[in-house]
Parts: structure tokens; sequence; C-alpha cells
């Protein structure tokens, strides 16, 4: 195998393609990268069994050839190389030279032999998205997933397609995040569970351009997301997920709108005397057309109101500030809405047209 290529090109793709490198793993040929030229094209592959990537990269061939390379010693020595154009060649004793400028490295790769390509899926079921959407609607949800690998259902997301809507969920046993947005046309229903770690690693990838699509392909046990260049292809989280319409409830006692940038603001200041280990709720003091934040911690106390629109009963209530950030950074609106019940039920934050909805669990508190 020789190829010649840009180092800028050969970076890009390779930062692509180290989202599916596994971190640690018993099998070394999963810490490898695969250098694939064959049929003219240049491919860069990784696999760590949960996800999978390949990506196309620009170049110039020489002699086609495959190779499995040490994916982070090769991504160091590319990325500290002193000029653009690089050129790789392999032994047939899979011995790597690679060179830019006077710069020269040999390094050992290996044999593709062991290596788990991605198998090849039946394309029949899938949705099209803008690149701007998805990566929209994971960072508005993404965020409440949980880590705890006993509740694996809730450590992905819900992806739920019915004509012509895409309902987002996620939840992680304190909140729950819904985003639903309309599709071009109309797809058959689909209803599957993308781990959260997947989704993050494709937000990273997509450059958010609204003119950009990507397919994404359903099967009983994959998702396949195709744009540009690059496809990946993810693991399903196997499982039911949980009936999240029995918790949500559109009765109110007490309905708030306020500014949001003055709230998010009032309670990141509010977090202020938290210290790391402290689990420490800000309080809200809801009244006619005030809504008043306090803090009281071992560093001290903190107290604010903001100007707020309330209709219904005057409410004291507390929740984990953290939460209520979360979900206040990804909404996009200038005013929101805040609906609750009384200080033991979850308050919603949602728009008219329900296209995001935040469920948030209030928590106990001593005055």
């Amino acid at each position: 195998m020789n190829i010649v290529c840009e180092k800028s090109k050969l970076l890009e793709g390779i930062n692509i393609a180290l989202k599916a490198i596994s971190g640690k793993s018993t099998m070394a040929i999963l810490e490898c990268l695969v250098i694939e030229v064959v049929d003219d094209t240049i491919k860069l592959i990784a696999n760590d069994l949960e996800i999978g990537i390949e990506t196309i990269m620009e170049g110039q061939i020489q002699t086609e050839g495959s190779v499995a390379v040490n994916a982070k010693v090769f991504y160091e020595i590319i990325r500290k190389l002193p000029s653009d154009e690089v050129s790789i060649s392999v032994d047939d004793k899979y011995m790597m030279n690679i060179r830019c400028g006077k710069a020269t490295f040999d390094i050992s790769a290996k044999s593709t032999e062991e290596f788990p390509y991605l198998p090849a899926i039946v394309k029949d079921r899938k949705i099209t998205v803008s690149q701007f959407t998805l990566k929209e609607v994971i960072r508005q949800t993404v965020f409440s997933i949980s880590d705890n690998e006993n509740t694996k259902v809730m450590t992905g997301e819900l992806f739920e397609i019915k004509g012509n809507q895409l309902k987002v969920v996620s939840l992680d046993g304190h909140r729950i995040s819904i985003r639903k947005v309309d599709l071009k046309e109309s797809y058959d229903d689909v209803s599957v569970i993308i781990p959260g770690k997947t989704l993050i690693e494709i937000s990273k990838i997509l450059n958010g351009d609204i003119e950009d699509e990507v397919n994404i392909f359903f099967t009983e046990k994959h998702a396949l997301f195709e744009f540009e260049n690059t496809i990946l292809l993810s693991r399903l989280i196997e499982g039911e997920y949980y009936k999240i319409d029995k918790m949500l409830s559109s009765d109110y006692d007490t309905k708030l709108t306020v500014n949001k940038k003055d709230m998010l603001e009032c309670i990141d200041r509010t977090t202020l005397l938290i210290r790391e280990s402290e689990k420490k709720p800000v309080i809200i003091d809801i009244k006619d057309e005030t809504m008043g934040f306090s803090m009281h911690s071992a560093i001290g106390s903190m107290d604010e109101e903001i100007s707020a629109t309330k209709e219904g009963k005057d409410i004291l209530i507390g929740f984990n500030p953290r939460f209520l950030m979360d979900a206040l950074r990804v909404i996009d609106e200038e005013e929101i809405n805040i609906y609750m019940i009384n200080p033991k039920a979850p308050c919603f934050i949602r728009n008219d047209e329900e296209t995001y909805i935040y469920l948030i669990l209030p928590v106990n508190f001593n005055i």
C-alpha cells in the first residue's frame, strides 16, 4: 500500500474515525485504525463493536492494499508532522513508513485479517434529517441520559418516528427531556433506543449545516448514520423504553412566564456557594410578579429576585440547580413557560406547541 495525502485531510479523517476507537480493550485489534485503499478510494475504518465508523478521505493512490495500525500512535505522529504532504507506505512485512518533509517514521503495523469490519445492513427503513436538526435535537436532550449501566435503557435515547414527526426522549430518573421535530415527509413507524455515547460522538462529527442531510437507517439491532463521506454504525439498546406519556401532565396550579436568560443567570449565581461534594437545592419562591431564588450552604447564603408573570397559586419549591440550568441552556426562546402543581410534583418547562418538554422533579429542603 502506498498513498500520498495532505496532512490536514488525513487528520480530519483520523479525528472522525477515532470516535470508534476502544479506549481499553482486551482485543488489541480494536485499538487499531484500518487504512483500506481499494477501488480508487482511501477509507479510514474503526470499530469498537458498539460503534463502527468508515470515512473516505482524499489522497493520491499509488498502490492499493489495507493495514491496521495503532490508532493513537498513528494519530500523534501525523499530528506532529512538520509540513502538509504526507507519504505513507506499507511493505509485505507490515512495516509502515511515514514521510513528511525531512521527518521519517517506521512503525509496526499488522494485517487486517482479525479486524471486525462493519457488517452490511439492509437499508429498507430510513429517515432523512438535516445535519442541523439532528445536531440540535441531540444537544437539547442528551444531557439527561443516565450514566448508570444498571439501567441500560436510560443510557440511551428513544428515537420514535410516527408519520412525519420525530420524537426524541431521554431520562435519568430525575428528569425527562423531549424534543419533537417535523420531517419533510412521512415514514413508517420506528421506535428504537440509540446509545447516548453514539449520539454524543455523532454530534461531534456533524457540521451542523442546515443544507446537509443525514440518512438514518434502522434494523432490529443497528442504526446506520450516513452523511457526507462518513458512515457510522451503532448497536441499538435492547429493551422496552419507559411509558413516558403516563408521566406527563397538562394539569397545573401555577404557571410562570419568565425571561430565560435572567433565570439562568440567577441560578448560575446561586451555584457559586455550592461545593462540588454538596447537593444543595436552589429554593424558588414564586409570588405575584416575582420569582425569588435563594441558596444556603456552608459557604454562605444568597437571595435574588427577578420579574415574572404568574397565573395561579404562590409556590415555594426546591430544585437541583444543575438540572434547571441544563434545560434552560438548550432552550432557544427568550421567554419560557413553567408549569407547577405543588412542591412535591414535577415541574414542566414547555412551549405551547410542545416541540420541547422538560420535566424536572423537585427536591426536599429545609429553611
